[in-house]
């Protein structure tokens, strides 16, 4: 599903005009983008939480030559758990 096929699906299900729809989803995600730039967490219930966590550096390898060794510098990723409604619906395993 794309950001527009879920614009249309709720234009249809509210009645509301597709531009309305539109505005209001890309307003919902940029604030969502908006709190974790920002270092916040996101909590929408029942859907999921979005958090940041910081990934360590490491080594890696190139794996068309093992030989040569390569640094992964440390940096800060999103991680999103699912709700209790989302895992119960879509039959979700919870992985950390």
């Amino acid at each position: 599903m794309t950001k527009r096929d879920l614009v249309v699906r709720i234009a249809m299900q509210t009645g509301v005009n597709q531009r309305d729809v539109s505005d209001i989803v890309q307003l919902t995600l940029d604030s969502v983008v908006d709190e974790l730039a920002a270092g916040r967490g996101v909590e929408l219930r029942n859907f999921g939480v979005f958090s940041l966590k910081t990934r360590k550096k490491r080594v890696g390898r190139n794996p068309n030559e093992p030989e040569n060794e390569v640094e992964i510098p440390e940096r800060v990723v999103v991680k999103f758990k699912p709700g209790k409604t989302m895992r119960e619906r879509v039959g979700c395993i919870d992985v950390d």
